[in-house]
């Protein structure tokens, strides 16, 4: 035994490398902590919905291990009580809820199923604000339940058919009743429109309550797409799914009118010559018998605001909007109050601008104007005298709040700080909530009236401030550059925090690129920008710039892509790739590329195309051929494969492998009912027949995010890496 002294002395030295093992662990950023542990995680205010008296917004938070949804004041930011508590819902899971207009039920969905991406079933509950009771909607789980405005039903889809549920008697009524997997859909999105139209809930109440609006769609002639799936089981599922690829047949859709009260339905004759056509959006006026439907035709370059009579079918168009690439679908289209009046978006400044019209589609007056982009219109306050809208007015990579009168008067800036602010509006617009961050900022969550005036701070992530200073996340900056095609290139830059402008560094360039899409964005990263920190913090200086066809610099940018999706984009990435290659701090035989998606489609186009300038490429999930992907998205683009083949076959990286000289690495989920597995697997073959060598890796039953359980973790180690091993 040592003596006394010498054993204390030993003891604190023993307890001294303890501690600084622990901080030494603890000032690098882990990928354990980013998609493991959660410690990088931002706080919000979860489950935000504005309630129906627009004074008050509820919030799902924790009670004990179980939920509960909580009342706030808008005026004050003060809790006020609780709507429903743990014991209400004896501990279910609340995943996502809503209220009746007058709060007499609530919906809760728990135990969700996803069915693709953006699709999921719950099994509902209605719960009784009075009585304090609970029981469950339709007969296990449904789609999309919806509580009509007028407080007595609930609409929800159930095997491709749509029904409706008394919430007092508990009759369900079905409305259609011929759909079937793979053959026809009532009420709710085909894939196709999901994806690429961002909607799943195709039936809409009308503002009585007293009739609903709903899709049907038709799929008999599109072709089937199928997918083996695993989950442990001895013998392979094979998902069978209509999905229509590039130039295929899409489905027939048809919009009707179910007036509850007759039990008639009136579909409305939509239909065009030259046959296919999209409805992208249904949406009810503030009269309960006018229904206004955007009909647009395949190409996606003539859009028309159609009015239709609930009653008696009949149509009129107000308002018809043609281009010579393609026209944007957004969910901008607002009835005022006034019941005269509407407000729509367009680019036919070239930038995307808010103006008024008459119910007969008259332009009133352009509501905004400038060489600058709108990028989210929030709505009109209860009187219609006040629009609210986003606008990347300033510089494309930050976003600011506006409020503007409906009559013309100058707009206000409501927002306060240069960065990205993103608002929630309250019922009738009094109040809004606002998400402010920038590139090396964490989100500050603030409370505001209509003018802007402040009213609290809801969560300030103090602790995640802390925690990123403990690590020394390293700082993102911004830079410009110009190439002989484009003045002012955008991008940003994570150095080592030893950097050194002396010592020559590697570099990965981690992009997106795809049309109207960014990632130059002075705006928190989130898991993203910790993973970027870590690859600093690693050694390597990461970028990111956007090419031509991204968003927020109006549409002659934008659209300049138009029909040769990959050809400037991977121009700009190489001309990126020669300017990284001037700084005397960039090891210009050290540069890499990663992306996702369609990123992962621009990485593998560089690796192949540019094979001089990249050393090492990671395509996650690529498109690697476009005739491979859907025809909504794909032709928007593109137009179809038959007369444009060129288009699709000039920058598809498949037809490239055989300049591939760098280190390539494939990633897929098997169960990607998005970009589908056979880009990897038609990939692989094309490489296999050029005698190249690569690296891939698939991930059994996850889809396009791959994600679940230790995924991310298990993705982004092995990103990691390669890029150490490779670059």
């Amino acid at each position: 035994m040592l003596p006394h002294s010498k054993l204390m002395k030993r003891t604190l030295i023993t307890v001294q490398a303890v501690v600084l093992t622990f901080f030494s662990a603890h000032a690098q950023i882990t990928l354990e902590d980013i998609w493991k542990n959660g410690r990088f995680t931002a706080e919000v205010v979860r489950g935000l919905e504005s309630l129906p008296d627009g004074e008050h917004y509820s919030a799902v938070e924790a009670d004990g291990d179980a939920q509960q949804i909580v009342k706030y004041s808008y005026r004050t930011g003060d809790r006020v009580g609780t709507l429903i508590n743990a014991k209400d819902v004896s501990g279910t899971a609340i995943e996502e809820y809503s209220f009746t207009p007058d709060m007499a039920f609530a919906m809760i969905g728990t135990e969700e199923r996803p069915l693709y991406r953006h699709s999921s079933a719950y099994q509902y509950m209605l719960f009784d604000m009075k009585a304090r009771t609970l029981r469950k909607v339709g007969d296990g789980h449904v789609f999309l339940a919806d509580l009509a405005p007028s407080a007595d039903r609930v609409a929800f889809v159930r095997d491709n058919n749509l029904w409706v549920e008394d919430l007092r008697s508990g009759k369900v009524s079905a409305i259609t009743t011929k759909g079937k997997k793979n053959e026809f859909i009532y009420g709710m999105a085909d894939w196709v429109y999901e994806e690429e139209f961002s909607f799943t809930k195709a039936f809409h109440w009308s503002p009585d309550g007293k009739k609903l609006a709903y899709y049907g769609f038709d799929e008999r002639n599109v072709p089937e797409f199928g997918m083996d799936t695993y989950k442990g089981e001895l013998y392979p599922q094979n998902e069978r799914f209509k999905y229509p690829k590039a130039g295929e047949a899409n489905a027939q859709v048809s919009v009707y009118i179910h007036d509850l009260g007759t039990g008639k339905t009136t579909e409305l004759a939509l239909s065009i010559d030259g046959g296919d056509f999209y409805i992208p959006r249904i949406k009810w006026t503030n009269d309960p018998n006018t229904l206004c439907v955007q009909r647009m035709n395949r190409l996606q370059n003539k859009l028309e605001l159609i009015l239709a009579d609930a009653a008696t079918g009949k149509l009129r168009t107000i308002l018809t909007e043609e281009a010579s690439t393609y026209i944007d679908i957004t969910d901008d289209l607002t009835f005022l109050p006034d019941g005269k009046h509407f407000v729509h978006s367009s680019e036919k400044s070239n930038y995307n601008h808010l103006y008024l019209y008459d119910m007969e589609g008259r332009e009133v007056r352009a509501l905004t104007k400038g060489d600058w982009d709108v990028m989210t219109f929030y709505g009109a306050d209860a009187d219609g005298k006040n629009i609210f809208y986003q606008a990347a007015d300033e510089m494309p990579m930050q976003r600011n709040l506006y409020r503007a009168g409906v009559d013309g008067s100058a707009a206000q800036l409501i927002s306060n700080g240069k960065g990205w602010h993103h608002a929630e509006f309250s019922t009738g617009a009094k109040y809004y909530i606002n998400t402010f961050s920038d590139a090396n900022t964490p989100p500050l969550v603030t409370l505001h009236d209509a003018t802007g005036k402040q009213i609290r701070v809801l969560k300030d992530n103090a602790k995640l401030k802390a925690t990123i200073a403990e690590v020394k996340l390293p700082k993102k900056e911004f830079f410009r550059f110009d190439t002989r095609a484009v003045e002012r290139m955008r991008g940003w830059m994570i150095k080592p925090n030893d950097f050194d402008p002396n010592k020559k560094y590697p570099v990965l360039l981690c992009i997106y690129g795809g049309p109207g899409s960014q990632t130059v964005m002075d705006e928190w990263g989130g898991s993203g920008l910790m993973w970027h920190g870590t690859l600093a913090q690693m050694g390597y200086i990461v970028v990111s710039v956007d090419n031509r066809g991204t968003g927020a610099r109006g549409r002659d940018w934008k659209h300049s892509t138009y029909q040769q999706l990959g050809n400037l984009e991977t121009l700009d990435m190489m001309a990126t790739a020669r300017y990284l290659s001037t700084l005397p701090y960039v090891d210009a035989s050290r540069i890499g590329i990663q992306g996702w998606s369609f990123g992962g489609y621009m990485s593998s186009l560089c690796i192949t195309k540019a094979a001089d300038l990249f050393k090492t490429a990671i395509a996650v999930a690529p498109v690697t051929n476009w005739r491979y992907y859907d025809s909504i998205y794909t032709e928007r683009f593109l137009r179809r494969p038959q007369e444009n083949a060129k288009g699709y076959d000039d920058n598809s990286p498949i037809n490239f492998v055989d300049r591939l000289k760098g280190h390539y690495l494939l990633v897929h989920g098997m169960a990607d009912d998005n970009v589908h597995v056979q880009n990897t697997m038609e990939m692989t073959e094309a490489l296999v027949k050029a005698n190249k060598q690569y690296e891939q890796f698939i991930y059994p039953d996850r889809n396009h995010g791959i994600y679940g359980g230790n995924t991310r973790l298990h993705l982004y180690t092995l990103m990691t890496d390669f890029v150490k091993r490779k670059l």
